[in-house]
């Protein structure tokens, strides 16, 4: 190598030393004019908050940030700013008054998106304080109950519009006895199905609002089977169908009674609805380690794999056609669903068309302390 070359290197191992070192006096000095911006007691009250809070700079960065604001993805220890949160900082000063807005925040490797609510309050001229708040559970709970309430409009819709039909053509035809009595089944049929329908809808409010879940008492969940096999031995026999209980073991779980008869009594009365004459349900309950397992097979018409994922989803159904038939809602599995989750457990489906289905409930064996 020629005295050129190495004098070429040498300046430019010296010029980049030179760019670090810049680098790092900058790091430090913008540091150092954040602890003199902002106190030590002010940067631990802030801190200490839930929300997450940063204090922005004119030049679009952070004087401070709180390890919440960190969590949310909207500003990082080293003072690199959410591209909205400046936006917002910058129209507070503009206006000098509070500014709030959502920003999307996609977080993690995989870049989920969630949305966080933030309100930029100027505090002088260069500084501006910014509370965060995830707004993202929220807006997925607006959501559903937007979706709940057109879907509740939709499925009262029918059953009335059908009566209110009836009505009119039994009106129309008074004087044909056979036809208004065929007409006034019918009607007790649409009736049985609204009222099945307005009553499920109170119930799965009421679960998802936490309300029917009380006080939790020892359950012993053979009694909650038998309970639900004996009293659906009467739609069986009409259908043409057996349904048996087969316990291998007696758990006892800390849970609401009702809730727990409801909830099985959903996947029997599924299992005969799609079950052909002459076929068996079965109700099965056994203990693995501290879990009580409880299943209710058939032999039925099954789901396809398409519709598994969203079988307990509210007013889904997999087969239209056939919940018609049976006065089915399509609230009975997201009943069960949540039932479950209250009671801290897991349900589960196997299911094959053609071949049958087996509705798997999870819960935790209660165990008196010794």
């Amino acid at each position: 190598m020629t005295p050129e070359m190495w004098l070429a290197v040498a300046a430019g191992f010296v010029l980049g030393a030179a760019v670090v070192g810049l680098g790092f006096l900058r790091r430090e000095k913008a540091v150092a004019q954040a602890g003199t911006l902002i106190p030590h007691r002010t940067r631990e009250v802030l801190s200490a908050l839930q929300s997450g809070t940063v204090i922005v700079r004119r030049d679009r960065r952070s004087a401070f940030s709180n390890p919440t604001a960190a969590a949310l993805g909207v500003a990082r220890p080293d003072g690199a700013l959410h591209p909205g949160v400046a936006d917002l900082a910058e129209a507070a000063w503009a206006a000098d008054a509070p500014v709030e807005d959502e920003v999307v925040v996609s977080r993690g490797v995989l870049g989920v998106s969630s949305i966080v609510h933030v309100r930029v309050t100027p505090l002088r001229h260069d500084l501006a304080l910014a509370i965060a708040n995830d707004n993202t559970e929220q807006r997925a709970a607006e959501q559903t109950r937007r979706e709940f309430a057109i879907n509740v409009s939709h499925e009262l819709k029918t059953p009335v519009g059908a009566l209110s039909l009836l009505a009119e053509t039994i009106e129309d035809n008074a004087d044909d006895t056979e036809m208004v009595r065929d007409f006034a089944k019918k009607i007790r049929k649409e009736t049985r199905r609204l009222t099945k329908l307005i009553h499920e809808i109170i119930q799965i409010s009421r679960i998802q609002g936490g309300e029917s879940v009380l006080e939790f008492e020892e359950v012993p969940l053979a009694e909650v089977i038998e309970e639900v096999v004996e009293g659906a031995h009467v739609t069986a026999e009409a259908r043409g169908l057996e349904v048996g209980a087969d316990v291998s073991a007696r758990p006892t779980i800390m849970g609401d009674r009702d809730l727990l008869v409801m909830a099985l009594r959903n996947l029997v009365e599924n299992a005969i609805n799609y079950s052909e004459p002459g076929a068996h349900v079965t109700v099965s309950l056994a203990a693995e380690d501290d879990v009580a397992v409880v299943k209710v097979i058939d032999a039925g018409i099954g789901i396809a794999s398409e519709d598994q994922e969203r079988i307990f989803e509210r007013f889904y159904r997999a087969d239209p056609a056939r919940s018609r038939e049976t006065g089915g809602t399509g609230l009975g599995l997201s009943i069960v669903k949540h039932v479950v989750l209250q009671h801290s457990g897991v349900v589960d489906v196997w299911s094959k068309p053609t071949v049958g289905s087996t509705f798997t409930v999870r819960l935790t064996i209660h165990r008196e302390e010794q």
